[in-house]
């Protein structure tokens, strides 16, 4: 298994690129934590975890996986580059708190990454210019090609 940094994260300028670095093609209703959740649940509401959170934050600019532009207006998610297990916990492993192998990230770019369902992630607005009259159109050539 590949192991993922924040700092090679960084390397990759783009959403897109971000994105495909992280992405981890699972499949939704596949076990993690199984009957054993309340371990990852516990770990959630520790003072650590809240404190580390927070740094994050501050980190990223609260931006989806630290993006400038990609602002979080809603609920923010830390996302563990390297899907943690019960053995993570148990054992107190380094992905748990380090923040090199943690990001900010939106609820949908969050099961985009677990999920793979590319759909999910923000899309770029698109650019305007003045006179522009079809703002629903998102390839001048096409509005070219129509006539």
């Amino acid at each position: 298994m590949k192991i993922r940094t924040y700092s090679e994260l960084l390397t990759f300028p783009t959403f897109e690129e971000r994105y495909d670095y992280l992405k981890l093609n699972g499949t939704v209703g596949s076990s993690t934590f199984g009957f054993e959740r309340f371990m990852n649940q516990d770990f959630y509401r520790s003072k650590e975890w809240k404190d580390l959170r927070t740094h994050v934050i501050l980190r990223d600019n609260g931006c989806d996986l630290g993006v400038a532009g990609h602002d979080i207006y809603g609920p923010i998610y830390i996302h563990h580059l390297n899907p943690i297990s019960q053995d993570d916990i148990r054992h107190n492993s380094d992905y748990l708190l380090n923040p090199e192998y943690l990001i900010t990230t939106t609820f949908r770019t969050h099961n985009a990454i677990h999920y793979g369902n590319e759909n999910q992630i923000p899309k770029d607005p698109i650019m305007r210019t003045p006179n522009d009259t079809c703002p629903w159109k998102e390839n001048t050539n096409a509005v070219k090609n129509f006539y």
